[in-house]
Formats: structure tokens, sequence, C-alpha cells
């Protein structure tokens, strides 16, 4: 049965329409369009866009509003998994949904919605309901899931191909040819693959590589994951290759594969839909993926999509669509004068960082936009005095606004990666106790400290403690270490394998000799993970332990500074505290201190409560987080403060994401100052401001 055909006309951002065109012959792909839903509740159902100049660092186009909108396409009100594929004359795109709306349909549904376009903004578009179509052999269909398109070369049409299930069965995928027009299916469903004993599959995807076509699919119901099967035709003779692909042990679905641009690698990502979440995983052969989560970053949130590589002309024509995202402006600083070649915009500014000795009175930042767009001013600009204001432009279109600053930093302050420091005074000397970072699993065995006299130029002091020599109770996972001096003796506290024990030295550098022969905390002594501690000591010598990830643990110590009376541990749990306490006393106020979020978070971030007692309650600061990362700088947390001696002057170590290309396992110390207002708040970091 042949659909009405109907247009859609997507709302143009600004009003400005751009003018449409034959796709230009020989270009290349130079970006890469990402179509998807976002979730089943209203409003959530409907085609959204991302952009990416990479395929890793995508940017949601339209303002994160929908693309196109269900109630002018859809019967059931709702459309789903987006799938988009460039005709074979490289200027026709086709686009294919699950009709579907979740709130009142639950997960029965029996149609699919076709779409054809020359400018991947209007649409055409027709709906596809199977049984009123094929009413004698799938007039009791239930289920028709995630359809996708592609060409075949053998008879010169577009296949469909999608998963149905009748009720009591098992879904199966099927496959139809679409009629001349891309209104309708010419050709009645068959089976192309089904499970060999007989379990579901739904979401297929096809790609062709090396002489074989690759179908991708979900064993819904049965493992909750990603398997593919292979065959030299792409209509028949598929064989199950059994095993997982997916690189997790979630339950993941929607599975989409492309090439990337220029490359020889495979990205085959799907959707980790019950964490809410998306995982991209790499391949040369499609046979073997790893996963490459660290480098994608989008600022949006999909379901089920596709991702499709496109031209200069057409990325250009969708940004002057839907406008230019802000954090897309720009994508690379090519200079070699910069610390990093990434640019983030936030609220129409972006910082970068300088090398050492940069000359940032004339310097040319080299910054590139996406393609199809136009940066001015060009050339060495002096940066010296502020921000420079920079305009990106579409051709003979819209334009925004970004001002751009350079400045030169003193961090990090350590070489390489360091994570968690603790940052001490102890005479004129300022020592830095971090834990050794780049491990996969922070799998470090050993603690080093580093010493300095001016908080700018560190000098290693070496390894002052090595679980796998010193230490008889466990020989891994050494992190988050802290120090505390009584009496001419210093206490080094550490986590070691999710314990935490206590080291014993006469010096600030050590050696560091175990007290106990066993952990001062034990794992599954205390609610959570037994890490991060830290200790207080007062003027008169009393001193406070605290520690815990989850929950917050403190209690005061003995005199011996390695035991306490557990039944006087104190738990608290502030709102938003996940980690890293550390606690400090100025002006008669106590200040406890915590990392929020998960380390290997951008949001990863730092609070604050106060008292008038080490052991609380402490009351939650309104302003918070007062240290959190920005534009480029990302991860920001796990902290410690120090005062310099006979001064009101305070300064906050903590890590951050390494510039560039870090993540939660390679991260790098820095070191900024801590300002505080009248009343004692604490003020908000500069997290590009370093040690004068």
């Amino acid at each position: 049965m042949k659909q009405k055909l109907n247009k859609i006309s997507i709302l143009l951002l600004l009003g400005i329409i751009f003018c449409t065109g034959a796709w230009a012959q020989g270009e290349k792909p130079e970006a890469y369009l990402f179509s998807y839903f976002i979730g089943n509740g209203p409003g959530e159902e409907a085609v959204f866009y991302a952009i990416s100049k990479d395929g890793f660092t995508y940017y949601g186009l339209n303002d994160h509003k929908a693309v196109i909108h269900p109630d002018s396409i859809s019967q059931q009100g709702g459309v789903r998994d987006p799938h988009i594929l460039r005709g074979n004359d490289g200027k026709t795109f086709y686009m294919v949904l699950t009709d579907l709306y979740v709130p009142n349909d639950g997960w029965q549904n029996t149609g699919m919605v076709m779409l054809k376009s020359t400018d991947l903004v209007n649409w055409a578009h027709s709906k596809v309901q199977i049984p009123e179509v094929f009413p004698n052999k799938f007039g009791e269909v239930r289920r028709v899931w995630a359809p996708q398109t592609i060409y075949d070369p053998k008879v010169d049409q577009y296949m469909l191909y999608w998963s149905m299930q009748f009720a009591g069965e098992p879904d199966i995928i099927y496959y139809a040819y679409a009629n001349d027009d891309f209104t309708g299916l010419a050709t009645e469903p068959k089976q192309l693959f089904y499970h060999p004993e007989m379990k579901s599959t739904i979401d297929g995807d096809i790609v062709y590589h090396d002489g074989k076509y690759h179908l991708f699919f979900k064993t819904e119901g049965h493992g909750d994951g990603i398997k593919k099967a292979v065959s030299d035709q792409l209509t028949e003779g598929y064989v199950m290759q059994d095993r997982y692909l997916h690189q997790t042990k979630e339950a993941v679905e929607g599975s989409g594969i492309f090439k990337l641009n220029d490359s020889d690698k495979y990205i085959l990502m799907y959707d980790v839909y019950k964490k809410g979440s998306y995982q991209f995983t790499e391949s040369n052969d499609l046979e073997n993926f790893t996963i490459v989560d660290d480098q994608i970053k989008m600022d949006f949130h999909p379901r089920h999509g596709s991702v499709l590589p496109i031209t200069q002309y057409e990325t250009a024509r969708l940004l002057k669509t839907f406008g230019i995202p802000e954090g897309a402006a720009f994508l690379a600083a090519a200079s070699g004068e910069l610390k990093t070649h990434k640019v983030k915009i936030e609220k129409g500014e972006a910082k970068l960082l300088a090398k050492d000795g940069a000359d940032i009175s004339s310097l040319d930042p080299k910054l590139k936009v996406l393609p199809g767009l136009s940066i001015s001013p060009q050339g060495p600009q002096d940066f010296s005095g502020g921000a420079v204001d920079y305009t990106i432009q579409v051709p003979e279109g819209i334009s925004r606004q970004v001002k751009v600053g350079v400045q030169r930093e003193n961090n990090p302050v350590l070489p390489d990666v360091y994570a968690d420091p603790h940052i001490a005074v102890f005479g004129d000397t300022y020592y830095i106790y971090p834990t050794t970072d780049g491990y996969e699993g922070w799998a470090s065995h050993s603690f080093t400290t580093w010493s300095s006299k001016d908080l700018k130029n560190w000098k290693s002091e070496g390894v002052i403690l090595d679980l796998k020599k010193d230490i008889s109770w466990t020989d891994e996972r050494a992190w988050a270490p802290a120090i505390a001096e009584k009496n001419g003796k210093y206490y080094y506290y550490f986590s070691a394998d999710v314990n935490i024990g206590v080291a014993v030295a006469d010096s600030p550098t050590g050696p560091f000799i175990d007290p106990l022969g066993r952990p001062l905390v034990s794992r599954g002594e205390f609610p959570n993970q037994m890490i991060d501690p830290m200790v207080l000591v007062e003027d008169d010598g009393s001193a406070y332990l605290y520690w815990g990830q989850g929950k917050c643990h403190m209690v005061k110590l003995n005199d011996d500074m390695i035991s306490f009376d557990k039944s006087k541990v104190i738990v608290f749990k502030p709102e938003g505290y996940n980690e890293g306490a550390f606690v400090f006393k100025r002006n008669g106020t106590y200040y406890l201190m915590w990392s929020e979020y998960d380390t290997r978070d951008p949001r990863y971030s730092v609070a604050y409560g106060t008292s008038d007692s080490p052991l609380g309650p402490f009351t939650k600061a309104a302003d918070n987080p007062v240290l959190k990362g920005k534009g480029i700088i990302e991860g920001a947390g796990h902290h410690s403060v120090v005062q310099v001696p006979g001064k009101d002057e305070w300064y906050i170590a903590y890590h951050r994401f390494r510039v560039p290309d870090g993540n939660g396992y390679n991260r790098e110390t820095a070191i900024s100052p801590m300002r505080f207002d009248e009343e004692g708040r604490i003020l908000p970091v500069d997290v590009f401001e370093s040690v004068d």
C-alpha cells in the first residue's frame, strides 16, 4: 500500500534558509552527523542532531531541541532509533524510524516511518504500518523495531531491514525492498537472519567490509549484548559468530557502526541503556574492539542513533539552519606555543594555556573551525591585555562572537601524572605527597614525595614507601596519602588495597616504617570504601582522623597517632559527598572539604562545610562547589590546603585531567590560590590561576 507523501518543513533557526543544490562531485566527508532520540518520555521520542569534526567530540544542534517532531510524521506519536543513509547518488538521504510512543504503547508497535531528503533539513515522509500493507502474513505482528537501510548494488534498490515479533515468538530480523520513490515497501518482508537457537535478535546494523556483509545485532533478552553474523551475500547466508563484541558488563542495545573519515578504523557504538550512557569502541578488522570512551565528549545524552559522515558543504548547511553550537565553534588551536590544541567555549568565552616562556603579546593560536565556517581575525594577536574578540561565520549567514584568552601558568607543578596531592609545610619547606597516576585501575604500588621552598619549583625526594617492599599486608593500589607531624615524628597515612595504613618516620621524606604490621582501618570495617585518610593536628597536640568514600568517617586519634577507639567513630555524609575529605582550621572555624562526583567525571569538584568543632556537625556552605573545572580544564578535585606560615595566605593543591588528553587515570597536580571573603566564606578558585 502506497502511503500519502507529505512534506516536513523543519523550523529553520533565525528564519534563514540555506540554498540546497547538488552534492559536489568528489567532495570528501570532513565531519559527522549524529542522529538520535533522547528517552522514553513526552518530547523525547523525536529526532535530534549533533555534529562532530573528528567522530569523537559531538555537539548538539538546534539548542538541543528536536529537529524532526513526531506529531507530523508518526502514527503512534513518537519516533525512535533514527538511521540515516547517504544514497548511491551521493546527494540523496534516506532516514527510517521506529514508529512508537512508549508512554502510550509500552513496547508494542506495528509500523515504521520512511523519510527522504536532499539537504538533511527538509524531509518528505510516509508511514508504513506492516499489518495494513501485508495483512495475510503479517497481520498479527506485535513489534516492528529499529529499521535501517542499505543499498543493494545487485538489484539497484534500497533494502530496509528491521526486527519483527509475533506473540510468543522471538524477534527475527526481516528485510524488504523500498519502492522507487522511497514511500513504501515494494516487496513482502522475508527473513534475513534469525538466531540459530531461536533467541530474539533486534537492532541489526549491516556494514560491508573486505568483501563481506557484517550484521551486528543485539540478542534481546538473552545476554543483552552485541553479536555479529557474516555473509558474502546481503540477503542470505549469515553465519553467527558466537561471542559478544560489546566491551562492558552492562546491558546494551542499538549498535551503530561507521568508518572514520580518512582512516581504516571503524567505530562500533552502542546504547548502554540501563546506565543512561553511550559506549564507543574502535576496530581495524571488525573482530577486535577497544574501548575509546576516554576520547568521547558529548554535551547531550543520546539513545539509539546513527552516525553519518558529511561534507563541508553539508556541515555549513546544517550549521546555518540549526545554529552554531557554542562549544563547537572552534575544535582546535594548532599553535605549538600552546599546551593543548583543544578549545572549549563556555558562555561565549574560551581560555587557552600557553607554554612557559611563550610571548602572548604576539601569538597566533591558529584557531581551526568546523568545515564550512570561517574565523576572523587571523594571524598573531596581543593576548597580554586580556581576551581577543573573534567572529565565527557561516558563509552568507549567521555568526557567533567568542572571546578567546591566552595565559601562561606554572601548572602542573609536578612532571608527568600525579593525583590526590596532599600538600603540607614543615619549617620553611613545602611538601607534596601524591598518588602515582597513569595506571589503569589506579594500580600503583609506591608513593613519592616532592619538596619546594616557593610552591613553584619542586624537587623529587624519591620513593618514600613501596607496598611491595615495606608493607606486609598488601602490595597493590597505593592511593591518596596524607601526612601529619607530632612531637618530631612524621605520621604517613595512606590507602592500600582499600585499607588505610599508617607509617612513621623521623623526617618528612622518610624512610617510613609500618609500626602496626596491619591496617589502621581495614576494608569492610566501616561502611563504604576505606580510602582517602587525612589527619588534623591541633595546637594542643590532639589529632583527628578523617577518611572514607561514600561516607565521611571521623574520630579522635589516641596520643600515639596510630590507634583510636572504634566505638567513637562518627559517620557523616554531607550532601554531595563522595570522597577526599580534608579539614583545616582558620580563625576558629573548622572547614571540612570534600570531592563530589567520580574522579573519572569531568564534573569532579570540591565543596565544603563549616563547624566550630573538628568533629562537627558541619553545615554545607550555600555557594558550592568552590573548586571545579572550567573550559579545557576538567576533573578538578581531590585536594588539600596549605597556609603560608605566619600569613593569612592559602593555597589549594588538587589534581585535574592531564592537559591535554587526560582522564580519570591520567591526572596532573596543580596549585592555585585560595581566598576568603570577610565572613570567612571560601571564594571560588580560579583554576586558570597558578602560583605567582
